[in-house]
């Protein structure tokens, strides 16, 4: 007897009449049972319900696509906003929906790691903060950055770079002794005091805490100067040349004490670009962009998405170090569940932390700052997606391709002598590298040198 079908307008219909009023999350499927996409509201039932009034003035990409391919509906009750802004991002990152924002993965990220409980502590490149007691400084989104600020942190201010085995195990110190670059405490006395003091520059410099630490530094060098430590003094001088080359770098785009996290959008359609400005003491120490193609959620969705799983990916776990989160997040429109995602940053946090819409004064000037950074990063990206086009047109034509080659493997093979023959493939994705199909062979083919049997094996 055949299986009557499902009348899955009238399913829905249903759910929609019973939905409660109440904050809690919610789960929109397609007729064969997959997660179409996961949302958070503090009233569920107006929330889902606005998906599917009808109505000429709406014009939201979402809306229509939502009423033809949603067959089913589930909701999670909670019991606060706050609760439905962590379920919903748990829920994100196990059913991995189709039309939620989906940020890169976070071994993009970089932080830098500080454990002052160490005897002589280091600075370190790290890519997962742990719940390990140590300070994290970061994420920052480009690892040159990261690498350079290690750079200047190794260079200025004389911690140890090497391991902990190493500087158990060293018994003659290293080049960064040799260049004044590190005092050597795997070998000598060192003044545990006068390594304290450079531990704690390092945390206000990556802080940018640099009115505070130029002060310090000013200080420490001129008592160094009074008692006739002049090589003292010295580094110090240079210290303080590091901070204000530093500074200058940096925009000064605000008097305002408070650290901000800025949030830009831009939007052509279904492409939009994020911009995060990271405003430390009136300054822009860092800007990072996103990028979401084929996107048809509205602006709302699209900044509650960003910053609930920009946040959480940094400060969701037990025991990370929260010293890099923002007093204020100044974003373009305000997410309905925004006061949900503040109470649950807030209390990670163990301050006050405020998500705001400025509509004037200086704040109103910083978001565009913001706003303009991500409309400038929308068309750089733009003006290269379209060079990569004429790129593969120019091979197509050259190569006599029916359609643009938009998946390009690179095949070569490399051997010693003859044997112990390896082979490797690299792969381009609409012109960019595409590291994840990165392939590593072991050939096992009879006759030595052969290259051609060597590749048709791989």
């Amino acid at each position: 007897m055949a299986k009557p079908k499902t009348d899955y307008a009238a399913l829905l219909e249903e759910k929609l009449g019973s939905l409660p009023a109440v904050s809690g999350c919610y789960l929109f499927k397609d007729r064969a049972g997959e997660v179409l996409y996961v949302g958070k509201a503090k009233s569920l039932r107006s929330r889902v319900r606005s998906y599917f009034q009808p109505s000429s003035s709406d014009e939201r990409y979402f809306i229509p696509l939502l009423r033809n391919m949603v067959g089913d509906l589930e909701t999670v009750v909670t019991a606060s906003e706050k609760e439905a802004a962590v379920l919903e991002n748990e829920l994100i990152k196990k059913h991995q929906p189709r039309f939620n924002v989906k940020l890169r993965d976070d071994k993009d990220f970089l932080c830098l790691r500080l454990d002052p409980k160490k005897s002589w502590p280091r600075l370190e490149l790290v890519r997962r903060p742990k719940a390990d007691g140590a300070r994290y400084f970061g994420p920052f989104h480009s690892a040159t950055s990261a690498r350079r600020t290690l750079h200047v942190v190794n260079k200025h201010f004389q911690l140890r770079t090497c391991t902990d085995s190493e500087l158990k195990s060293r018994k003659r110190p290293c080049l960064q002794y040799q260049i004044k670059r590190c005092p050597a405490p795997c070998v000598y006395e060192v003044d545990a005091d006068w390594y304290d003091e450079q531990v704690h520059a390092v945390r206000l410099f990556l802080e940018a805490r640099h009115d505070e630490l130029t002060r310090e530094l000013k200080d420490r060098m001129h008592e160094a100067s009074e008692d006739f430590e002049y090589e003292l003094a010295a580094i110090y001088r240079d210290q303080l040349r590091a901070v204000e080359h530093i500074r200058q770098e940096q925009r000064v785009v605000s008097v305002n004490k408070n650290d901000q996290d800025v949030v830009g959008l831009y939007r052509e359609g279904e492409v939009i670009e994020l911009v995060l400005l990271q405003v430390r003491q009136g300054h822009v120490t860092d800007t990072q962009s996103f990028s979401l193609e084929r996107s048809e959620l509205p602006d709302q969705e699209i900044v509650a998405g960003f910053l609930g799983q920009y946040y959480a990916r940094l400060f969701g776990g037990e025991g990370i170090d929260v010293g890099s989160m923002p007093d204020e997040i100044i974003v373009p429109v305000r997410p309905e569940a925004a006061t949900g995602m503040a109470e649950w940053l807030s209390e990670r946090r163990g301050k006050k932390v405020r998500v705001i819409v400025p509509k004037q004064g200086g704040k109103r000037r910083l978001l565009q700052v913001a706003l303009d950074n991500a409309e400038h990063a929308f068309r750089e990206k733009q003006r290269h997606r379209n060079d990569i086009e004429l790129r593969l047109e120019e091979i197509r034509k050259k190569l006599r391709l029916p359609t643009l080659p938009r998946v390009i493997e690179c095949c070569d093979i490399s051997h010693h002598a003859g044997g112990d023959a390896v082979g490797a493939v690299v792969c381009l994705r609409d012109g960019e590298p595409d590291k994840r199909r990165y392939k590593s062979f072991k050939v096992n083919v009879t006759d030595e040198g052969d290259d051609y049997a060597a590749i048709y094996e791989v």
